[in-house]
């Protein structure tokens, strides 16, 4: 199991982002994810719009309930999800967090 599926989300108003080596190890372990434009993104794929709404539903109650969201774009069988940390200017320890309960719901 991912450690970080047992971690939470944490406050990080006034903190620092990782840095490029930290943001890396991260990425090794986390499939599929990559860093663009400030943020670690992931597409995922579906066999209908069905599908991709209900991957979008569970993944806005996990935010809501680590208060870490996501920017996502939807489209009929696909669902491109980005974490970054607003409050630290860019990827922290929550971006991690979220993406690894993000792959989880997909088992």
């Amino acid at each position: 199991m991912n450690p970080l599926l047992t971690q939470k989300c944490k406050p990080l108003e006034g903190g620092q982002p990782m840095g490029p080596s930290e943001i890396e190890a991260h990425l090794r372990q986390s499939d599929g994810w990559t860093l663009k434009d400030g943020a670690i993104e992931k597409t995922y794929t579906f066999r209908n719009y069905h599908e991709t709404m209900a991957f979008v539903n569970a993944l806005a109650w996990i935010a809501h309930a680590e208060d870490h969201h996501p920017d996502l774009l939807v489209k009929y069988s696909s669902c491109q999800v980005r974490f970054n940390t607003h409050s630290v200017g860019g990827i922290s320890i929550n971006d991690f967090i979220c993406a690894a309960k993000a792959d989880a719901l997909l088992g």
